[in-house]
């Protein structure tokens, strides 16, 4: 399903696998452009209730217009400009129990193909990287403060770039007489410091840093980390626990990683919930795009879809 220009990764096979029912309650933790809470919204029906989540205030209006426009019977809404973390607090308010919740922890083609956003290194823009523009620190201004050391480390573990120190030094001997503003700048920096090296590399030499500075300027995996872990308490925290639970037993959940360090952390979490009874991992290995789709999508290709389903008190 192609919509304004965007098409959900891996719709079809979280779809299959999520298996949304007419009046289940549904979470997208990452509305974007759509794509997949409208899929999901069309699965549960007028009788489902759908609540979305994203930091970018552009998404959640886009999300309440494209509902409107294209939903004759949409299912209730309840759409927060904010990040996934606060999920469970937002249903427990609500009085709702999630049937299904699915995160694709990218980012949309919407934010890439604005060049003002900063995410791109093939457009001019600042160089911004922040999902939620409320934020008040930008990715320039992390690379103006972060020390050389710092700076080498974050490429080096975010990024995965065997060149993070070249690049780091490099950083910090342009700032040191002008400051790195602009995506087109960084990305000329990191050309260089990759030298004859830039030409034999399969990807953009800048990409892997661009990666790091995004994932560090948004906290991702601070916030896989914290959703991860309210997954693991969310059908109840004990006995005693003021905290009611916010996933229904039996609930899936699937996530979309785009990165690897993104897709450990996943893998290794549903492997402990399925090592404790508490959930079944209905993926062994992670769903990945056909070529069909990458044709379609170039950025499916680095996706990856891992699938889980909480134990219902018979299995647990």
């Amino acid at each position: 399903m192609k919509t304004s220009g965007h098409e959900p990764v891996l719709l079809e096979p979280a779809l299959r696998l999520l298996d949304p029912r007419p009046g289940e309650v549904a979470v997208d933790c990452t509305l974007g452009a759509g794509g997949h809470a409208l899929a999901l919204a069309r699965a549960i029906g007028p009788s489902g209730v759908l609540v979305g989540f994203d930091v970018d205030p552009g998404a959640v209006e886009r999300i309440r217009s494209r509902a409107a426009q294209e939903l004759p019977l949409p299912p209730t809404l309840h759409l927060f400009s904010e990040n996934f973390v606060r999920a469970p607090d937002r249903l427990r308010g609500l009085g709702l129990r999630a049937n299904v919740v699915l995160a694709d922890l990218g980012f949309s083609s919407v934010q890439m193909d604005d060049a003002q956003r900063g995410f791109s290194f093939s457009r001019e823009g600042p160089l911004d990287m922040r999902l939620d523009p409320r934020q008040p620190v930008s990715a320039a201004d992390l690379l103006a403060s972060l020390s050389e050391r710092d700076l080498a480390r974050l490429i080096g573990e975010y990024g995965e770039d065997p060149l993070a120190g070249v690049i780091a030094r490099k950083v910090a001997q342009i700032r040191g007489t002008s400051p790195i503003q602009t995506t087109t700048q960084l990305a000329r920096l990191v050309e260089e410091a990759y030298g004859p090296r830039a030409r034999r590399s399969r990807l953009h030499p800048a990409t892997r840093t661009f990666m790091a500075l995004r994932i560090a300027i948004n906290d991702e995996l601070g916030a896989l980390r914290s959703l991860l872990d309210a997954i693991s308490r969310g059908v109840g925290d004990g006995p005693g626990s003021s905290k009611v639970a916010w996933l229904n037993a039996g609930a899936r959940i699937a996530l979309i990683s785009f990165h690897s360090l993104e897709d450990r952390l996943i893998k290794r979490a549903f492997a402990d919930l399925e090592k404790r009874g508490m959930a079944a991992r209905l993926t062994r290995r992670p769903v990945t795009a056909d070529d069909a789709e990458i044709d379609r999508n170039p950025r499916a290709r680095s996706a990856k879809l891992r699938v889980a389903r909480m134990a219902t008190p018979a299995q647990s």
